[in-house]
């Protein structure tokens, strides 16, 4: 039997159903070498538990616990739950991070309710005190900085994908497999899988490291054009904002905000968004906030490290120029 370091900090690393580990990863297991010694937890389908746990050690995770179950494929969510449990009984861990992702709060909901455990949500970064683990949240729309504890027992903490900027260095792999008793708790039944390739240049909106963001502003579905173009100059995602969304700009998934997709990238460029609160609130973490809008008084310059007063349609032109020059 393994004796696991005390300050062991059990990741749930999140891997698509085809075994491929999830970008998030990297963070998670970063925020946990911070705090303490990271052993990661793999649950996939049968034979796909090695490959996802060399890949979590790349991302500096020693030891990997490798949970294979057929119910991956058949049941949401219960396997990972079931898996955690049993990976905690063994570790006794002070600190579990999951991901915020839609799967990650549901398997840390679950597991925090199952072994009565204190769940800290949305975390923008994990630390270490005098009394032990801290997580710290964005709250409000951004307005404040809170952080939240466990007064006893383990504190289970979802992060926000992108928010951590620490990384761990590469560790040889130690790989454990985990017996995982079938857990009764009910769960829905996954009739099938269809994984969407979705074939662009541009990387993921949520954890991407740049994001240029557009509103209402553009005025229509043309002209947003203008943010594509200099997201594929900049190598960035593409988001929006919620009036941009409603008004049949692009999809709902590029909508970033309190009822959308929370992001903390490098650089956060905002064109022709007035800066709601509910779209401040998810994106108001971001290291670097460039924004252009024509009014002065818009609520988006109070959380911009930069601003510039100016028709987006005048100034982003100049500046797609500019950079494709310092290309050239």
């Amino acid at each position: 039997m393994t004796d696991f370091p005390q300050d062991s900090v059990l990741v749930l690393v999140e891997v698509s159903p085809s075994g491929q580990v999830q970008k998030s990863a990297a963070g998670l297991i970063g925020a946990a070498a911070g705090v303490g010694t990271p052993v990661a937890l793999v649950v996939t389908a049968p034979g796909l538990g090695q490959a996802a746990a060399e890949q979590a050690a790349a991302y500096g995770a020693g030891t990997v616990l490798i949970a294979e179950s057929a119910d991956v494929t058949t049941k949401l969510s219960t396997p990972a739950v079931d898996a955690l449990v049993a990976a905690a009984a063994k570790i006794q861990p002070e600190l579990v991070l999951v991901s915020n992702s839609i799967e990650g709060r549901d398997v840390a909901a679950r597991y925090a309710a199952r072994t009565r455990s204190a769940l800290a949500v949305d975390a923008i970064a994990i630390a270490r005190d005098e009394e032990g683990v801290v997580a710290s949240h964005s709250v409000y729309g951004g307005a404040y900085l809170v952080d939240s504890a466990a007064s006893a027992g383990t504190l289970v903490a979802t992060v926000r994908q992108g928010a951590i900027d620490a990384r761990a260095e590469a560790a040889p792999l130690a790989a454990q497999v985990l017996e995982v008793a079938a857990g009764s708790a009910p769960a829905a039944t996954i009739t099938s899988i269809d994984e969407a390739v979705i074939v662009s240049g541009r990387p993921e909106l949520r954890g991407a490291a740049k994001v240029v963001s557009g509103g209402r502003g553009l005025g229509s579905t043309e002209q947003f054009e203008l943010v594509n173009e200099l997201a594929d100059v900049l190598g960035a995602a593409v988001g929006a904002s919620r009036a941009a969304v409603d008004a049949g700009y692009v999809p709902t998934s590029y909508q970033v905000g309190q009822t959308g997709v929370s992001v903390s990238p490098q650089l956060y460029i905002a064109l022709g968004i007035s800066g709601a609160i509910q779209h401040r609130a998810g994106m108001q973490t971001s290291k670097t906030i460039v924004a252009i809008n024509k009014d002065d008084d818009a609520p988006i310059f109070a959380v911009s490290d930069f601003g510039i007063v100016g028709d987006v349609f005048t100034v982003v032109p100049q500046l797609i120029a500019a950079l494709k020059a310092r290309k050239a």
